[in-house]
């Protein structure tokens, strides 16, 4: 499990997105961790940015530099991460915390969590992959309503909209992830990576090129180690034991605070 850890809210802020990437780049290239549960430390899964960083960097030219293309960077590493992740979302995920939330493959939220992109109120707009990556979860329609209106939805709202996977229990939305997480370490790692680079082809790519870049990792996975167990199972009416999934640590989840 990873902790954004700055409390009340896990603001963000130059040094804990330094120390996000910095975890990220540790857990990508760990095989004890075969799936990643990112949350929040105390009240709220993160309330989006440190508004007293803003005023140094309102000037041209340091924005960028100083500031966005490194989330852009350590937000990217996490869309792309090569194993299955799962946000826990309880109190709020705001502007940047939401922003964050969206690169994981899947967000289990608490009842009472709130999600907003309200950064339209402080005259600019969300800078770190929101306007694409939340678009593409909900559609530009209600895309426009949570970026150009600024308002917080709920977990009801988040989910029937799509922006959201599940909504747990009260109170519960950390032990729904981490679940969720061991329910994805049975599944084969290989394959659970291959598939998660062809969806991300269908973003970038027409239908049908699409289609032929993730033939190559079709192939790859029909040749795999994993494939053969898993077809060596299902034969047998028996539970696949897949090479990679016999660790130490069965659960996989990296313990970290950031």
């Amino acid at each position: 499990m990873l902790t954004l850890d700055n409390p009340p809210l896990n603001v963000m802020f130059r040094g804990l997105t330094i120390a996000l990437g910095q975890a990220l780049d540790s857990l990508s290239t760990d095989a004890r961790v075969r799936a990643l549960v990112l949350t929040g430390a105390g009240r709220a899964f993160c309330a989006g940015s440190d508004i007293e960083e803003f005023q140094p960097l309102m000037q041209p030219g340091r924005i960028g530099p100083e500031k966005l293309e490194l989330q852009h960077e350590v937000f990217a590493a996490l869309a792309a991460f090569p194993k299955p992740t799962v946000a826990a979302v309880h109190g709020v995920a705001f502007g940047g915390g939401l922003e964050i939330a969206v690169c994981c493959d899947f967000i289990v939220a608490d009842p009472a969590a709130r999600f907003a992109l309200p950064e339209i109120k402080l005259g600019v707009f969300p800078g770190s992959g929101g306007p694409v990556r939340v678009t593409r979860r909900i559609g530009a329609t209600r895309a426009k309503e949570m970026m150009l209106l600024g308002e917080p939805i709920d977990a009801a709202t988040a989910l029937a909209w799509g922006l959201i996977n599940r909504i747990s229990p009260s109170g519960e939305a950390l032990a729904q992830a981490l679940t969720l997480a061991q329910q994805l370490t049975t599944r084969p790692p290989l394959a659970l990576s291959l598939c998660k680079t062809a969806i991300s082809y269908s973003w970038d790519d027409t239908e049908a090129g699409a289609i032929a870049r993730a033939l190559p990792l079709s192939e790859r996975a029909f040749t795999s180690a994993e494939a053969c167990e898993g077809v060596r199972a299902f034969l047998a009416k028996e539970p696949p034991r897949y090479p990679d999934a016999l660790h130490e640590n069965p659960r996989g989840h990296g313990q970290e605070n950031s």
